[in-house]
């Protein structure tokens, strides 16, 4: 395995702190997003410009990673990702399948780049799944539906290229401080209500997710393939203490 890595939705709050980890370990970091005057303020080896969210997009970034960089990457953290906070009866069908493509389909789509890129050598992925998909949070019907189906191609797709060598893990967060939450996040009201959810107070930052995936793609974690971790401050599993 070379020092490469790729990280789709680079700009995003956790995809940013997952890039200064993994330089912080000395990889070669090459950043994927769809913008290219926000994605150049991601310090990092290359940027590219593409959307993931269609194969031949997500086929382009692996591809320009490679030609800037002077190989395919051995990791993948793909972080792109949108939400929808709505009751099924009042998602119009558009907004649905907008949250199936970009969630969804970007990690298929990223996932077979990435597979085909390697050739058959060792690699180790990362994707972000959603506490949502693992228990019931009402209004989340679309998003849970698109998260869950993330975890799936997770456990599939480990199982298929374990005897490659190549690991795949994703985690899934709880409420955590990024630009997409933090419209929500700057009404008092709704930050002290999302606090008192998880048994492990508070609400988590995006740097506390990008260490799970940080993990998750050294060797640290080498044993550890189709794994979902939940980053929730406990939210999964246990109940909190009401006082």
């Amino acid at each position: 395995m070379n020092d490469i890595a790729l990280v789709t939705g680079a700009r995003g709050g956790i995809g940013r702190a997952l890039v200064a980890r993994l330089q912080a370990r000395h990889l070669r970091v090459a950043v994927v997003g769809r913008e290219a005057s926000t994605l150049s303020e991601v310090p990092a080896q290359a940027h590219i410009v593409a959307d993931t969210t269609s194969p031949e997009g997500a086929a382009e970034a692996l591809q320009a990673c490679t030609a800037r960089l002077g190989a395919a990457p051995s990791f993948l953290a793909h972080a792109v990702g949108s939400t929808l906070i709505a009751p099924l009866h009042r998602t119009r069908a558009e907004a649905a399948r907008e949250i199936l493509r970009v969630n969804l389909e970007s990690s298929l789509w990223t996932l077979q780049a990435f597979l085909s890129a390697l050739g058959g050598a060792p690699g180790t992925a990362v994707f972000v799944s959603s506490v949502v998909a693992r228990i019931g949070v009402a209004n989340h019907e679309a998003i849970a539906a698109a998260k869950g189906g993330v975890e799936a191609l997770v456990r599939s797709a480990a199982a298929t290229y374990a005897a490659q060598s190549v690991r795949i893990n994703a985690v899934a967060p709880g409420m955590t401080e990024t630009p997409m939450t933090a419209a929500m996040l700057k009404i008092p009201a709704m930050r002290e209500g999302a606090a008192k959810q998880y048994p492990l107070a508070g609400v988590q930052s995006a740097d506390e997710v990008a260490a799970v995936m940080d993990w998750l793609l050294s060797p640290e974690s080498g044993r550890l393939t189709g794994q979902v971790l939940a980053v929730d401050g406990g939210f999964t599993s246990v109940r909190p203490l009401v006082r």
